[in-house]
């Protein structure tokens, strides 16, 4: 089974996306729990969450994967903003539990100069603080791209913060191919040599979703910048390898590409194509 979705709106309400995501292909989707620039986030409906549960069980869903809103930083230097973050994540995993046993991701944060050791007290001090033994979802580090004072460049940086972690049974890791290669491990050249270095420094098993982009900017430029795939610096053919791979075919993939839906799909044609089933 190849596991592949893109990025929806939740604008609409949770049964719209398992609708859209039908409608191009996918057996799987990302959707951002609140508003992705601010902290709003819309009131649950249980009857439409349910009726996306009925979707995915009918289609066969793979595990779908909620992303946290890109203002949120466990790390900031302002014990405000890290409040935040706190208040924020614990209140995405309580409406996780409409979805039981589906992934919740966000990116480790900016440590804002204070150094990665402080900034990744912060990020441990967090997750301690919002996991629980009774929750059904398991929470997951991006890998990033090291722009400016990025924590979780390298995977020595994750495998710090889930040293930490008390609950580590909660926690997985979401690796960005764009991220990952702008971050200087050359998944174009060598994807054996990087999936060896992540499976001795963090483990493979930690490993739960991926985030399939292509990239704007040459190897190691340390950007963030996601491109259609097989437009960009990877190329079709690395990612084809990446969607074929032993370790990783079993996964499911997020499309994070600059692309409206119409685009989405095309591009899930082109990976379903290039799947060897």
């Amino acid at each position: 089974m190849f596991n592949i979705g893109c990025h929806l709106s939740m604008s609409k309400g949770y049964e719209a996306m398992g609708k859209a995501a039908v409608k191009i292909g996918a057996n799987t989707f990302q959707f951002f729990t609140r508003n992705p620039r601010g902290k709003k986030a819309k009131n649950i409906d249980p009857e439409d969450v349910k009726a996306l549960l009925k979707i995915m069980k009918e289609n066969n869903f793979s595990a779908i994967l909620a992303h946290a809103p890109y203002t949120l930083n466990a790390c900031s230097a302002d014990e405000g903003i890290r409040n935040l973050a706190i208040e924020l994540i614990e209140d995405d995993l309580k409406r996780m539990e409409y979805l039981p046993n589906n992934f919740y991701n966000f990116h480790p944060g900016s440590h804002v100069k204070q150094g990665v050791d402080i900034g990744t007290r912060y990020i441990i001090n967090m997750l301690n603080n919002v996991l629980k033994p009774e929750q059904n979802t398991i929470v997951l580090l991006e890998t990033m791209s090291g722009k400016g004072t990025e924590i979780g460049k390298t995977f020595e940086e994750l495998k710090n913060i889930l040293d930490g972690v008390e609950l580590s049974n909660k926690m997985g890791v979401c690796l960005d191919t764009c991220h990952v290669y702008d971050a200087g491990y050359d998944i174009v050249n060598d994807l054996d040599g990087v999936l060896k270095e992540f499976d001795d420094i963090i483990g493979l098993d930690k490993l739960r979703a991926i985030h399939l982009n292509d990239s704007k900017n040459p190897f190691a430029s340390h950007k963030d910048r996601h491109e259609t795939i097989g437009e960009g610096s990877i190329g079709l053919a690395a990612i084809t390898k990446i969607i074929n791979h032993p370790e990783l075919r079993h996964l499911p993939f997020f499309l994070e590409t600059p692309n409206d839906l119409s685009g989405h799909e095309k591009e899930i044609k082109i990976l379903r194509e290039a799947f060897k089933y």
